[in-house]
């Protein structure tokens, strides 16, 4: 295994979890541009989530659509029996996730069935879907792993309490699997704020003061995220292990 860069992704196949989300789609779009084959999981809309998978570059490779729910096994099974098909998996990319904002004092809404819905939709799932395809990962040469993580893992300034704990698991998991499941590369893009819909319940000041409190003087945006996933597939091939921030170094700010 050399572990070069990349000039190109023909030949290989990216698995995405959470395709229609932002990220994931931005991923998308930017992975098949490469020239991946690439394969969205979506737990609703498959028909419509296609539609948008039709409009990828080299839509000759016919990129696919699966449908599963992360948190339910057999249907995990079953992708796996699809995705199978295809004979490898080179990259998968975690970028599932819900949230919203609870204020950090607000204890009470922080119910217990809430904690849990908010570890299982932005944790178990990234582990689940791990476990699920990592015979196809390491059976393929110089695979690689991209999880999806946040900030507010390591800052503790996110939507809430509990979402802030489960992407902080995020890293954890990241740094553990890149040593246990080595060859395979694992590495996390930690993004900042990012102004999309993911957080419903959010102000447009929010971003403004954000984007004030920056020092790059923007919010991130998708594309930048994506653009750092396409940078650990081809390019920072001999890293593992390690999460890179993605906010305009709004992490350094107090």
């Amino acid at each position: 295994m050399t572990y070069e860069p990349l000039e190109s992704l023909h030949g290989r196949v990216a698995v995405i979890t959470g395709a229609m989300g932002g990220i994931g789609l931005a991923t998308a779009q930017r992975l098949a541009a490469k020239g991946a084959r690439v394969v969205g999981i979506v737990r609703r809309n498959v028909e419509q989530a296609q539609i948008e998978f039709d409009k990828l570059a080299n839509h000759d490779l016919q990129h696919m659509i699966v449908g599963a729910d992360l948190l339910d096994s057999q249907q995990l099974a079953d992708a796996f029996v699809q995705i199978q098909k295809l004979g490898r998996i080179d990259v998968l990319v975690n970028a599932v996730g819900k949230t919203q904002r609870i204020a950090p004092t607000d204890l009470d809404s922080i119910t217990d069935e809430y904690f849990d819905q908010m570890t299982q939709q932005n944790l178990r799932t990234y582990y689940s879907a791990i476990r699920t395809f990592a015979p196809l990962l390491t059976a393929t040469p110089e695979s690689v792993i991209v999880n999806i993580g946040s900030t507010a893992g390591t800052t503790s300034r996110g939507s809430n309490l509990a979402y802030a704990a489960a992407k902080a698991g995020i890293d954890s998991l990241t740094k553990s699997l890149a040593l246990h499941m080595a060859p395979v590369r694992v590495l996390g893009v930690s993004p900042g704020a990012i102004d999309t819909n993911f957080v419903p319940n959010t102000l447009d000041k929010y971003y403004e003061m954000m984007a004030r409190t920056t020092p790059l003087r923007r919010v991130t945006s998708v594309v930048d995220v994506a653009a750092t996933v396409e940078a650990c597939v081809m390019l920072l091939r001999f890293c593992s292990g390690i999460v890179i921030t993605v906010d305009g170094a709004r992490h350094v700010w107090r």
